[in-house]
C-alpha cells in the first residue's frame, strides 16, 4: 500500500508544529502513560484499560514491521521541538470490511485541545493520497466523541452513516460513525483550504477508531 520512500525508519512527516515518526521501544513508557488513560483508551477499538506495559512492545515490533513491509503506516506524534517526545499515534491501515484503508489515531489527554490532531491527521492523509497513490480513506469516530468527529471533517471526510462495530478491547459492539475521503474530494479540499497543515482552533480531541 506505501512505497519504498515510507519503508525506512527516517521517513518523517513535517507540519507546522509536528514531526511524525516511526514508533520506537524509547517510547514505550509515554504510550502506557498516555494511551493508558481511561478518557483515551475508551474511545478506542483495542486499547485496553489498563493497559499493560508488555503489550507496548509488541506493538512498536509490529508496526515497525508493517511499515517496513508497505502494509500500513504508523507514525508517533511528536512536537517539532522535541521529536524524542510522544504525545500520540497516528496511522493508516488495511480495513477489508471497509474497502478501503482506515484512518486511526489517538492522542494524549494533556494535548488536547491544541489542533494537534488535526495536524497530525492531516499530514497522514497528503501522504496516503500523494505518496502512496491512494484512492480513497474511511475513519470512524464513537457516537459520544463529538470532538473527534470534527477533527476527521476539518480533515475532508464526509459522513456516510451510523452502525455498529466490533471493540475488541471494550468487550463489544459500539456505536460509531463512519467516515470516507475519495482522493477527488481530498484534492479539492487541498484546494479550498490552501494548505493542509495550517493549525486548527480549539476544542478538539480525543481518537478516531485506530
Amino acid at each position: 500500500m506505501f512505497p519504498e520512500l515510507t519503508r525506512d525508519d527516517v521517513f518523517r512527516l513535517e507540519t507546522a508544529r509536528l514531526w511524525l515518526r516511526w514508533p520506537r521501544q524509547a517510547d514505550a513508557a509515554a504510550i502506557v502513560r498516555l494511551a493508558g488513560e481511561k478518557a483515551v483508551a475508551e474511545m478506542t477499538a483495542r486499547i485496553p484499560h489498563p493497559l499493560p506495559a508488555d503489550e507496548i512492545t509488541a506493538f512498536v515490533l509490529k508496526s515497525r514491521q508493517a511499515n517496513l513491509e508497505g502494509r500500513e503506516l504508523t507514525m508517533a506524534i511528536t512536537p517539532r521541538s522535541q521529536p524524542g517526545s510522544l504525545i500520540g499515534i497516528v496511522s493508516i491501515h488495511p480495513d477489508e470490511s471497509a474497502g478501503a484503508p482506515h484512518l486511526g489515531y489517538w492522542l494524549g489527554v494533556p494535548y488536547w485541545g491544541e489542533g494537534f490532531a488535526t495536524e497530525a491527521a492531516r499530514a497522514m492523509v497528503d501522504a496516503f493520497f500523494a505518496y502512496a497513490g491512494g484512492k480513497e480513506l474511511t475513519s470512524s469516530a464513537r457516537v459520544i466523541n463529538p470532538a473527534s468527529r470534527r477533527v476527521l471533517e476539518k480533515c475532508g471526510f464526509s459522513a456516510t452513516g451510523s452502525g455498529l462495530q466490533p471493540f475488541p478491547a471494550r468487550g463489544g459492539l459500539f456505536p460509531v460513525d463512519h467516515f470516507r475521503l475519495e482522493r477527488r474530494g481530498w484534492r479539492s479540499f487541498k484546494a479550498w483550504t490552501a494548505s493542509g497543515f495550517v493549525p486548527q482552533p480549539r476544542h478538539e480531541e480525543g481518537a478516531a477508531q485506530p
